[in-house]
């Protein structure tokens, strides 16, 4: 208990970072002079409710600039993303104020550009910018509360359902602020959009490509069933901000209620500390009684072994399907090093936002480089419960868990081609994921596997007898279902508050930066699911049946049924996908989260069910 508490006491250091903002060494900011050019790039165009995102340029309102399109150069999470980095035709000079400017006049819309404009603003597509690497965001007020809030990027135009009309947003007012730094030096520190929708008929453009807005209600309405013509104007506005350049992403990174996650926490906490109590009763009380029982010397009685002793020399008999298991368990391996180190690092603020894309960079390379140390503590197991054919399992353990990622997202990525979408990850990208684990990760663990399988396997405390005991009829409550359902509860709502916000980032375009909060709730689920799993491992034994290999697994892996039943009902109460696309990646997706978080648990699970068993037989007196 004492260990938990000192454990609990580190993490707490974690949670002061979400109310700091630290950017590591070589994040410069770009500083401007007055009057010098601010580049205005776009990012992607993205809906909650399609869960595909698109090309700035997919829709023929964005006009190109004279001198042509020119992407950014971006790392494997940008592209993973769907981030697709463009220059844009907005003209910003710093600290110059613009009244109405002219992007694109006269545009003509054909039949098939009105009615794809007409179906992204259907589905509620937002536009995202970036001036000096800070998206755009728009401003508006929570209704009940009166609170300012911000949403990520701005809607491309409104859908008046009642009426079936799409009207376009043709008229930015872009609100730029600026901190200096001294008497000449200007830093980008806000950037905020407010879209507009005007008719073109009540715009005059000029030849400076200066532009006059009537007054007037008629708005700019596109009709998807033909030609359209349209004018796309901006204004600019700068304003001075007391925000620093190292805290403007403040605004970005406040949106979530940090109340909601000390109570998740506390939650959190509770739930642990119950099970800390369960399980201190069964190994101070029963455990302690059992051993000091089972060493009793009476040479006048001997009395017949009976409980968890009684399958001593059944306990360390070799499980079935070994090879699976040692796969399964490398990969768990593998996924706890690379998810542990990525949010401990993020957590401490090296995997900013600000740094697109890294996060996702950074799991996939530590993922990779991981495997050395996964297939050697593999392949040890696999030495310790008798595997022979070492070679063949060291292939299955660096080959299983990434196939079936692969296989489902090379899948699901014909359905986001066939979409069109930049979502879709390049066929050169996908050769680079690839080369990555073929020509990195398969060796590494392959490498790994053979030095562990050469070391002395793990000695185990009893003799393993030739002939196996028949397992007696167990109790209505140690079936692998009920049991696997029931240890699965606890973990699940130690964590299922973070889970929300979690999935509100992944699904949403929500921003999630409360590492400090993410890493305590990830020491409590392994501590959960080591005592969950031992508490199950202990009653199995007693009940004299002695497969405990797999059930320990299976059985601290449970979680992940919570989880993937926790998205369904995120699915029907939260999101707004009707289409049959959109829900085939979000469940896709889901699936691979739910079946990674499974690997993971059910080897944190086995690990601390194995040392329990070797620590308990260890600690009687076998004859």
């Amino acid at each position: 208990m004492a260990n938990i508490v000192f454990i609990l006491f580190i993490c707490i250091v974690f949670l002061i970072q979400p109310f700091v903002t630290f950017y590591i060494p070589g994040v410069a900011p770009l500083d401007f002079r007055k009057g010098e050019n601010v580049e205005v790039k776009a990012v992607k165009m993205t809906s909650t409710k399609t869960q595909l995102p698109y090309d700035y340029y997919d829709v023929g309102v964005h006009c190109k600039p004279a001198n042509g399109t020119k992407y950014k150069s971006e790392n494997l999470g940008e592209i993973l993303r769907g981030d697709r980095i463009v220059n844009t035709k907005y003209k910003i000079e710093m600290d110059v104020n613009v009244q109405c400017h002219t992007l694109c006049k006269d545009v003509t819309l054909s039949k098939e550009q009105s009615e794809t404009l007409g179906k992204r603003i259907r589905n509620n597509y937002y536009v995202h910018l970036l001036v000096d690497n800070l998206p755009c965001a728009t401003k508006f007020q929570n209704v009940d509360t009166h609170d300012v809030l911000y949403e990520h990027g701005y809607r491309l135009g409104t859908y008046v359902k009642q009426d079936d009309e799409v009207f376009l947003n043709n008229h930015l007012v872009i609100k730029l602020f600026y901190h200096k730094e001294s008497e000449d030096i200007y830093r980008v520190v806000g950037f905020e959009v407010e879209p507009k929708s005007f008719d073109s008929k009540r715009i005059t453009t000029n030849d400076d490509g200066t532009c006059t807005i009537q007054n007037g209600k008629d708005t700019q309405k596109i009709n998807p069933k033909e030609e359209n013509k349209v004018t796309m104007t901006y204004e600019i506005e700068w304003s001075a901000s007391e925000t620093r350049w190292a805290s403007r992403w403040d605004t970005y990174l406040a949106m979530t209620d940090v109340q909601i996650h000390w109570f998740s926490i506390v939650n959190s906490v509770i739930v642990v500390f119950f099970l800390a109590g369960i399980l201190s009763m069964i190994i101070v009380k029963t455990l302690r009684r059992d051993i000091a029982r089972y060493n009793q010397e009476d040479s006048d009685d001997v009395t017949e072994e009976t409980g968890w002793k009684l399958v001593h020399g059944d306990v360390f008999r070799p499980p079935r399907r070994k090879n699976v298991l040692t796969a399964l368990i490398g990969s768990g391996i593998q996924i706890f090093l690379m998810s542990f180190i990525v949010i401990v690092f993020a957590a401490l603020g090296m995997l900013s936002p600000s740094s697109r894309g890294a996060l996702i960079t950074a799991a996939c390379f530590l993922y990779v480089f991981m495997g050395l140390v996964a297939g050697f503590y593999a392949g040890r197991i696999y030495k310790t419960i008798k595997g022979s054919n070492w070679k063949q399992t060291a292939t299955l353990t660096a080959t299983l868990y990434p196939a079936i990622v692969f296989s489902i997202g090379f899948f699901l990525n014909f359905f986001i081609w066939g979409r069109r979408s930049s979502g879709a990850v390049p066929f050169s990208t996908m050769l680079a994921i690839l080369v990555m684990w073929l020509g990195i990760s398969f060796p590494l663990v392959c490498l790994g596997f053979y030095f562990g399988y050469r070391k002395h396997p793990y000695e185990q405390p009893v003799r393993t007898n030739q002939i196996p005991r028949q397992v007696p009829e167990q109790q209505w409550f140690l079936h692998p279902v009920l049991s696997t359902l029931m240890a699965g509860v606890l973990p699940f709502g130690a964590m299922f508050i973070e889970l929300f916000f979690i999935f509100s980032a992944i699904w949403e375009n929500q921003y999630y930066y409360l590492f400090g909060f993410l890493f305590l709730v990830f020491i409590i689920i392994i501590i959960s699911c080591s005592q969950i799993s031992i508490v199950i491992t202990y009653f199995q034994l007693c009940g004299e049946d002695y497969h405990w290999w797999w059930r320990s697994f299976i059985a601290s892996g449970g979680s992940a049924f919570y989880v993937f039943a926790y998205s369904i009902f995120y699915f029907f109460t939260k999101l707004e996908i009707t289409e049959f696309v959109p829900s085939m990646l979000y469940f896709g997706y889901t699936f691979l989260i739910c079946f990674t978080f499974w690997i993971l648990t059910g080897t944190i699970g086995f690990i601390a069910s194995y040392i329990f068993v070797r620590k308990i037989y260890a600690a009687v007196k076998i004859e």
